[in-house]
Formats: C-alpha cells, structure tokens, sequence
C-alpha cells in the first residue's frame, strides 16, 4: 500500500523541515510521495469560490481512479490516534488500495473534491492552517503505522 498526499500551497522553512522529518519516518513503512501543488492567486475580481474551483480542478488532474481518496475537511469525520491506525490498518490488509489524502488551500477544498472523497477527514473540531493540517496529518500517519506495528512512539 501507497500513501500519496495532494496540497496546496508551500512551507515555511521550519514547518519543511517538520514535514520533512515525518516523512522520512512514514517512508521506512509505506510507500509516501508528496505532490505540491501552488496555491491559487487571483486578482480583484476573483471570488474565494474561484479560487477553490481552480485549485480543486488541479487536485482532482492528480487523483487516480482506483485510489481511495481521504480529503482533509473541517467537516469531516474524526478519529482517535487509534481509530485512524484500525483504518490503515483494514485498508492494508483487505483493502490494498492505495491512499490519496487531499489537503486544499486557504479556503479549503472545493466541492467537487469534497464529492470525489471516499472519507473526509478532519483532525480537530478547532481550525487550523493548512501548512500546520500538513504536519498534523503527516505526524498522525507517522503514529499509526507505529500502533500497527506496535511500536512505542505512541503513548496510550
């Protein structure tokens, strides 16, 4: 099993690092790439609504079609430290899908990535930026593959 992830927009160099950092983590158990994707800029007349459908027309260019697809949403589902590894889990024993997470930009993620999603994810009932969902999530896959194969990063 693959894990891919989709963002939008860049990192500043101490959150690179950080993002870098569980990425080398992630990649001594599962296959991980990283696609960046830049962040939309419009002009004056550009609505955040634009933007989005930019944005999310780029992203959806990027998902493969037998991918399972996980958006990051603020509306999405949440899961324990626990919760999320039992899903990876299950999908890597019997589902053999590969993973896409999409992580969108400033105002989120468009509707029709929302639709394409075969789980939306969200991490917290707070906000956060999209730079630190970046780190959270790649921490949180870092976690769980460590739960799974009972290695004691995490501390029940």
């Amino acid at each position: 099993m693959k894990l891919r992830l989709i963002c939008v927009g860049k990192l500043n160099d101490w959150q690179r690092t950080a993002a870098a950092d569980y990425s080398e983590r992630l990649q001594h158990y599962v296959g991980f790439e990283c696609v960046e994707l830049k962040e939309e800029k419009g002009g004056r007349k550009d609505s955040p609504a634009v933007l989005l459908k930019r944005e999310g027309e780029r992203i959806l260019a990027k998902v493969g079609n037998s991918e399972q697809v996980v958006v990051l949403d603020e509306r999405g589902r949440q899961f324990s430290s626990e919760g999320l590894a039992a899903l990876l889990e299950e999908e890597m024993l019997h589902g053999g899908r590969d993973w896409c997470l999409v992580i969108g930009g400033a105002y989120g993620v468009d509707t029709a990535v929302r639709e394409r999603a075969d789980l939306c994810l969200s991490l917290s009932k707070m906000t956060f930026t999209h730079q630190m969902t970046r780190i959270f999530l790649l921490e949180q896959l870092y976690r769980s593959v460590t739960i799974i194969r009972h290695e004691p990063y995490h501390n029940p």
